[in-house]
């Protein structure tokens, strides 16, 4: 893999075996958790309280980036048009946020450390805002790989109608959602 790779998982309702076995088949070192509210009462393992203590059981690193959670409101003027979904809208407006770009600084730098997988609870990566920090990787050279479960990791391909613009990524046009 390319030096500046970066992987994604949902953790959803999998086991916390399962999970890990699908981790440590792609080698992930460090789990990068980029929910906003990391909690969860129906997968309370996977509550930001207790993954620290259980992934280091398992010689794994755990870092919280909330500045990369999702849930993000879409700005009146949003120059995002391509996307329909206002949650997505709200995510592609987000990134050009002083809080993203810190958070996105910090898991680049982790990232270059430890073979590093971005965790949130969406199972599928394309109803998720892991697509867009996808985009956005991707549209600066990165590699990223959505692992969907044992054996099967994807690439990601950047989105069509998806532009750097003054260091933002924007989507003006129509995306595929």
């Amino acid at each position: 893999m390319p030096l500046d790779t970066l992987w994604t998982i949902g953790h959803s309702t999998r086991s916390w075996a399962d999970c890990v076995a699908i981790l440590r088949d792609a080698g992930i070192g460090m789990l990068v958790d980029v929910r906003r509210f990391p909690g969860s009462r129906h997968n309370p393992q996977y509550a930001a309280d207790v993954l620290p203590a259980a992934l280091a059981r398992e010689g794994m690193g755990y870092r919280a980036l909330p500045g990369l959670g999702g849930r993000r409101k879409a700005s009146t003027n949003s120059v995002n048009i391509g996307w329909r979904v206002e949650a997505f809208r709200g995510y592609a407006d987000h990134l050009a946020s002083v809080e993203y770009r810190q958070a996105r600084a910090e898991l680049m730098e982790i990232a270059r450390q430890w073979r590093s997988c971005v965790m949130c609870a969406e199972a599928v990566w394309w109803r998720c805002h892991r697509r867009l920090i996808a985009d956005d990787l991707s549209a600066r050279g990165w590699t990223v790989v959505h692992l969907m479960g044992h054996g099967n990791a994807v690439p990601h391909t950047l989105q069509l109608g998806a532009v750097l613009i003054d260091d933002v990524l924007r989507y003006p046009q129509v995306a595929q959602e």
